[in-house]
């Protein structure tokens, strides 16, 4: 079915209530598909997030399309439910970002005589009653009579709109605003039924360097008028307009006897050729052709995860979830295999698709080992593609939009990105190569030309240890500083150092191998006795900030509470560090409020627990909608007491619902999406950066994972817990292949081997990985 919007953030708190109830509840062993039709896609509602600052959007992509053609109502990154005018169905949309990005050609149907040029002025009115949604494609009725529908390929957006009977059917194509800075734009009408257009741009969060993207537009017929406008002044006729800003083209039908036009939109990040290229390759379909090709694309994605049991609630919040998963990273090389590199050269992907738009801050935690496990051929040319960054322009990633380093968010992300990749044998042939770009970025800082950022901090943590904590200290480039956030920046370069120490063990580099497993230990020298928390410390190595530790000074979007956790490569340690397993489990307990969450989870999660898409600081309490504490439940499992892991993550997975504000907090290119699918199969990546998976309660009786045979030679993977439930929740005994399995994680290798974990569960804890021996090794 598609998803008709008609709910709003009311309905969120008894959809919650209801789903606690129904979070284990299996009334029938079906398969999710089944339940309506068999399509998995009828299960995904794309509204979900898109009010109260989940920040995605319902438009039309195909999985890790180039191509997002999604409408935008004025919200800084796109859609907001809660508003009621399109300003235009623009080309570029990224998922869940905090910041204005993307909604580059905003292009909307209008009647009449072309007046207006401004898009928040020309904004169509619309009910949500007339919105319909799912995979691959949008429909909505605006006030005006006229009725959009939206499609998408891989690098083209196809549009279908349905006119009143008129001779003065427009459609306004405004290539001088986005959701971001606009710096120059072109656009030219090449005939009758052609526009192009340039349209330079920067920003996220604040000014990055300048990217252009290439669009040309085509309609299945001639338009009987056309003009442009510039700065406000519309001229019919005129076939071309450039500026720094404030451009666009518009071109008119007659519907008096056909009242629907088509258009596809195929854009590129290398040059108007490789746009006409993308259009000769991927358009000339009719709009239902591509439809049905689009929604296809995503049946066979879904199908690879096959949950049995759960509400409907569920059911449809996890494959919407699952779906966004898959939106990103997004192809980046046009048909031909050229590609803007970020040396702002052109070049040509040979063995591999290239891929952009990197926010791996955040996806390192959850998206990419999810990828890893159901996309291994694309998360291969992903790592491929950032390598490639480093070839082309000299150094790693952080945040990447597009063709450029935004720096955006701080720490170093990369490494646990790639170090992932390999320990998941996704690197092959590429091992050194990506050992020795790790090498680079871990042991130095970019040179001043480079837009890149890298270990900002790296010099002092070399030298005395830790990330200094800088108070107001002058950014040198654009974007986060380290210097801003020294305290959670030394936890996360310890972190990636221990990712890294492993890689160079296992490539044979074994003085380097302890030379950053040594460093992997930081995390100790910000740690202050006299809190019990870390803490920052500035240039000559003092604690500095409130010795608070809910205040968060020095630590990015979090406190010294949530980033407690944040030493996966070494929970034992820093267990000790707190005072031992009976001192972490009381701070553990009080930190997710668990007596309270075991009278009332779904009202400790809304209440108790952190809530707000912005809400970093001040708080002492687990923050299930960002990033910084996403592995914290999982925290039990090396405290002895894995029971309690099952109880938070099935407290935090009643704040996914199936409306609008059903997302906590951005979804930041599927992150927050691939926490939810990964805790309800009961495998999570505890430990980033390598192949651990930490093991907690299923929120199915069943779920069979379809794998890639070259990679997983078994073809798939099967979790099972037979007779969970809301009450029988609890791990009483685990097996893989029908052997007993005591321990509460499994690696890579297990999964690849075998064939099913099983899981026996029961409505009291046991004593099921309680012992020492069973919590996820220290990375060594």
């Amino acid at each position: 079915m598609y998803w008709t919007q008609r709910l709003r953030g009311a309905g969120t708190a008894v959809a919650a209530a209801a789903l606690i109830g129904g979070v284990l509840a299996v009334p029938t062993a079906q398969a999710a598909g089944a339940v309506h039709g068999g399509q998995l896609t009828d299960l995904v509602n794309p509204f979900i997030g898109t009010e109260n600052e989940g920040n995605t959007y319902p438009g039309a992509a195909v999985p890790f399309g180039m191509v997002q053609l999604s409408p935008d109502t004025g919200h800084n990154t796109g859609y907001d439910h809660a508003q009621n005018e399109i300003r235009g169905f623009s080309s570029v949309h990224i998922s869940g970002v905090g910041c204005g990005l993307g909604g580059d050609l905003p292009t909307l149907p209008t009647t009449g005589d072309v007046t207006e040029t401004d898009y928040a002025k020309y904004a169509a009115k619309f009910s949500h009653d007339t919105e319909k949604a799912s995979p691959g494609y949008y429909k909505v009725g605006l006030d005006s009579g006229i009725t959009a529908e939206l499609t998408a390929t891989k690098r083209t957006g196809v549009q279908r709109y349905t006119f009143p009977a008129t001779d003065k059917a427009n459609i306004l194509l405004n290539a001088g605003q986005s959701l971001h800075k606009t710096v120059s734009t072109s656009v030219e009408v090449l005939d009758s039924r052609t526009i192009r257009t340039a349209i330079t741009g920067s920003g996220f969060c604040q000014d990055t360097k300048p990217y252009t993207l290439y669009t040309v537009t085509h309609f299945d017929r001639p338009f009987t008028t056309s003009g442009t406008w510039k700065d406000g002044t519309v001229t019919q006729g005129s076939r071309k307009s450039t500026g720094t800003g404030g451009n666009g083209a518009w071109v008119r039908f007659d519907t008096s006897r056909d009242r629907t036009v088509e258009a596809t939109t195929a854009i590129s990040y290398v040059d108007a050729t490789g746009a006409a290229r993308n259009l000769r390759a991927e358009g000339g379909k009719s709009f239902d052709r591509v439809h049905r090709a689009a929604q296809s694309s995503w049946e066979d994605r879904l199908d690879d995860v096959q949950a049995q049991g759960g509400s409907d609630t569920q059911r449809r919040t996890f494959y919407s979830s699952l779906y966004r998963s898959f939106l990103a990273p997004n192809i980046g090389s046009d048909t031909d295999g050229r590609y803007t590199g970020w040396d702002q050269k052109i070049h040509r992907a040979k063995g591999f698709d290239y891929y952009q738009n990197w926010s791996l801050w955040d996806t390192y935690r959850t998206q990419t080992q999810l990828l890893s496990l159901l996309a291994p051929r694309e998360e291969r040319n992903m790592a491929i593609s950032v390598l490639k960054i480093d070839e082309q322009s000299g150094w790693l990633p952080k945040w990447g939009y597009g063709t450029v380093e935004t720096n955006i968010m701080t720490g170093d992300p990369v490494t646990p990105f790639l170090t992932n990749a390999y320990r998941q044998g996704l690197l092959k042939g590429y091992e050194e190569q990506a050992y020795r770009a790790l090498k680079k970025n871990a042991d130095g800082t970019p040179p001043a030309d480079s837009p890149a950022v890298g270990r900002e901090a790296n010099v002092q943590y070399l030298k005395d240890g830790f990330a200094p904590y800088i108070k107001d200290r002058a950014h040198v480039k654009p974007g986060d500083s380290d210097f801003d956030h020294g305290a959670s920046a030394t936890l996360e370069y310890a972190l990636s150092d221990a990712m890294l120490g492993q890689m160079a063990g296992d490539l044979g580099h074994t003085a380097d191998a302890k030379r950053y497993a040594d460093r992997a230990q930081s995390y100790r020298n910000i740690f202050d006795p006299s809190t019990g928390f870390f803490r920052a410390r500035d240039e000559n190595g003092n604690f500095t900030g409130p010795a608070d530790p809910a205040q968060g000074e020095g630590f990015h979007e979090g406190t010294a509470w949530q980033y407690q956790w944040m030493v996966p490569q070494d929970l034992s340690g820093m267990v000790d560090l707190i005072g031992g397993k009976d001192a972490a489990n009381k701070r553990l307990d009080s930190f997710f409020a668990y007596d309270q969450l075991l009278a009332d989870p779904a009202k400790t999660a809304t209440d108790v627990w952190v809530n707000g898409p912005y809400d970093y600081y001040n708080a002492d309490k687990y923050n299930p909608q960002n990033e910084p504490d996403l592995i914290a439940p999982y925290t039990y499992l090396s405290t002895g007491q894995p029971w309690k892991t099952t109880d938070v993550v099935h407290a935090a997975l009643t704040l996914f619902t199936d409306t609008p504000t059903g997302m906590t907090g951005n979804d930041d290119l599927g992150t927050m999406s691939a926490w939810n699918v990964l805790s309800s199969i009961g495998v999570f990546p505890v430990q980033p950066g390598t192949d651990t998976w930490g093991l907690s309660t299923p929120a199915f009786q069943r779920v069979d994972l379809k794998l890639d045979r070259r990679y997983y030679p078994h073809g798939g993977f099967t979790v099972k817990a037979p007779g969970a439930s809301d009450t029988d929740r609890y791990i009483q005994s685990a097996a893989v292949d029908g052997t007993a399995h005591a321990k509460t994680y499994l690696t890579t290798d297990e999964i690849r081997s075998g064939r099913t974990l099983s899981f026996d569960v029961g409505a009291k804890p046991s004593d099921w990985g309680t012992d020492a021996s069973a919590a996820p090794p220290a990375v060594r």
